[in-house]
């Protein structure tokens, strides 16, 4: 019984990996829509491991780099290659600019890796995080395909507008920028800045949702207005570190 336990968190995690190798394959199929649904399955797969890891006490090693290698498939390649066919298509030619996309791919697994080996992250993070970051790809790519009247259409057809993306998030990730966690603890005080920024950050994904069912957009712009507002949160927000 205690092995089955045991093995519960890394089983969820393999869940998370299982979605993200689909993913891809859906990618490389053209169906970059069931690519994003089975990016956020991962997402889901991804909070949930380790919410049972903790509630089960079974933490491990294998379990730790189980996580960190699940990760830069789904939050890591998925949304690179998800990016690159998106500008083949919209550009309708696999050009050198379609490739930059792939940035992402590296910079993710770059960024994991030095959440591995950072003291400072066992709370909150240092960088953006590789699921914010594969979140923000995933929902564009899922609106530019279904929001076919959106003024970002014009601009995703062209050899820029995806690419600046990419690199922006790639910077992001390895950035020294601290990012406040959505992994909730027992004992942050309700006078913390960390708990008003996540209330905050609760408060604009309610603010997104209305404006985009109100305005009538496609259900994914919720996720992609929401995880550019906590990347805009943090970068306004006093450093959380050393306080």
């Amino acid at each position: 019984m205690n092995i089955i336990i045991k093995n519960i968190p890394n089983t969820i995690t393999s869940l998370n990996l299982l979605s993200g190798v689909a993913g891809i394959v859906c990618a490389f199929s053209d169906r970059l829509d069931v690519s994003f649904i089975l990016m956020l399955a991962a997402a889901v797969f991804d909070f949930f491991d380790g919410f049972a890891a903790r509630a089960l006490g079974a933490y491990s090693p294998m379990g730790k780099e189980l996580d960190s290698l699940a990760d830069s498939v789904s939050f890591g390649l998925l949304p690179a290659f998800m990016l690159h066919r998106l500008m083949i298509f919209l550009t309708g030619a696999a050009t050198i600019w379609c490739y930059i996309p792939l940035v992402v791919a590296l910079f993710s697994v770059l960024r994991l890796a030095k959440f591995n080996t950072d003291e400072r992250q066992t709370e909150n993070f240092i960088g953006l995080a590789t699921p914010a970051s594969a979140m923000i790809c995933g929902s564009l790519t899922y609106y530019l395909l279904h929001q076919t009247d959106s003024i970002l259409i014009p601009l995703a057809q062209g050899h820029v507008f995806i690419p600046v993306v990419c690199i922006i998030l790639s910077a992001l990730m390895v950035s020294e920028i601290p990012m406040f966690s959505m992994k909730f603890k027992k004992g942050i005080s309700k006078d913390s800045p960390l708990y008003r920024q996540r209330v905050s950050f609760a408060g604009t994904v309610v603010v997104a949702t209305i404006l985009v069912l109100t305005l009538g957009l496609n259900w994914s712009m919720i996720v992609l207005l929401s995880f550019v507002a906590y990347i805009v949160m943090n970068l306004l927000s006093r450093p959380l570190f050393g306080k």
